[in-house]
């Protein structure tokens, strides 16, 4: 998987934000966490919506049973730093992982993605909800 994900990185990267194969079509960013053991930065490729001034993102993880890396990474280190498209910037992490803003979000990640409704059913849990709030002015826009 990571070789995997390297490739879709240095794509980004080079596209300026646009990718093919799986991602696209899909608005698409890049997560950059600290390891919550590590203490080492990790990125990761992350489908997103815009809510507000927010970009939206779920913990997934394609349907396992366990939350992806990033997501306890960011729970541990809850300022992660965000690329969309060429603009690189810092956010804040909220995690929402219940209650009706969760609920509206994850359906609003669904209509994007219908297969997240189907990963949430096999994974047997409640897929979180991380929104991100860039820490500047400008961020995300």
């Amino acid at each position: 998987m990571a070789a995997w994900d390297d490739e879709v990185i240095e794509e980004f990267r080079a596209g300026e934000g646009r990718v093919g194969g799986p991602f696209a079509g899909y608005d698409l960013l890049l997560l950059t966490t600290i390891g919550a053991k590590s203490g080492l930065p990790h990125t990761k490729p992350v489908m997103y919506l815009r809510d507000g001034d927010r970009l939206v993102i779920v913990a997934s993880n394609a349907g396992a049973p366990r939350n992806p890396a990033w997501y306890y990474n960011l729970r541990a280190h809850p300022t992660v730093t965000v690329q969309v498209g060429a603009e690189l910037f810092e956010a804040d992490a909220e995690v929402i992982d219940a209650g009706p803003e969760r609920d509206r979000l994850h359906l609003a990640m669904v209509a994007i993605l219908p297969a997240l409704a189907e990963y949430e059913r096999t994974a047997g849990r409640v897929v979180p909800v991380v929104a991100l709030t860039p820490r500047a002015p400008g961020g995300a826009g």
